[in-house]
């Protein structure tokens, strides 16, 4: 009930997210349809597959570990973004995040891409803007590291995964997932890059000394 007072958005897209990934696990006439398909999406056809795709998950895995990061951030995410913002950067960024691979697979006919990591990106990354010098535990690391240090890995690995990578995994959306995430909350909140800057410059100059 907490939850749902303070973040009554992302506890809906939580809810929603769950219920349809698991009714789809069991229905695969659903999954195909909620499915992105970059070779349908570019030629017209089931254009709202862009966010359905959002909505469903390969597998318990998947799904378990897209809505643990979710919930680790989004909850406290919304209350400082705000609750319409919060949509906003949800539902674009599933949607942004998306575009570049209906682009780069627009031929492929055999391609497909499912999953909410791009709007999940987008989220933690967002919540990185607020509190930069927050600590995060990454496995396999053994320690805590900084969120804007986990945020410029995190980048790095995207970049040259989307290149490189032959896991399956859509790395495009989760690099542009993540660059939205960045570019939306700074258009609703242009006065947060000073407070970004100034956190890290102090905790800077507290390591230092």
């Amino acid at each position: 009930m907490e939850y749902l007072m303070l973040a009554p958005v992302a506890s809906i897209i939580f809810v929603i997210t769950v219920i349809i990934s698991l009714i789809a696990f069991s229905n695969e006439n659903l999954y195909g349809k909620l499915m992105l398909h970059p070779y349908n999406v570019s030629r017209g056809r089931y254009i709202y597959t862009i966010i359905t795709s959002g909505f469903i998950h390969k597998d318990w895995m998947h799904l378990f570990f897209n809505m643990m990061s979710y919930y680790f951030f989004a909850f406290q995410l919304e209350p400082v973004l705000g609750h319409w913002q919060f949509g906003v950067l949800y539902v674009l960024s599933l949607i942004l995040s998306d575009m570049p691979s209906v682009v780069k697979h627009k031929e492929n006919y055999s391609y497909y891409s499912l999953g909410a990591s791009g709007a999940v990106s987008a989220i933690i990354f967002s919540a990185i803007l607020y509190n930069p010098v927050a600590t995060m535990m990454i496995l396999p690391l053994p320690i805590p590291i900084y969120a804007v240090v986990f945020g410029v890995l995190y980048l790095v690995y995207c970049s040259y995964a989307t290149k490189y990578s032959r896991d399956n995994i859509n790395h495009d959306a989760h690099f542009y997932g993540a660059l939205s995430g960045l570019m939306i909350t700074i258009l609703f909140h242009p006065g947060i890059l000073p407070g970004f800057f100034s956190q890290i410059i102090e905790k800077v100059q507290s390591l230092i000394h």
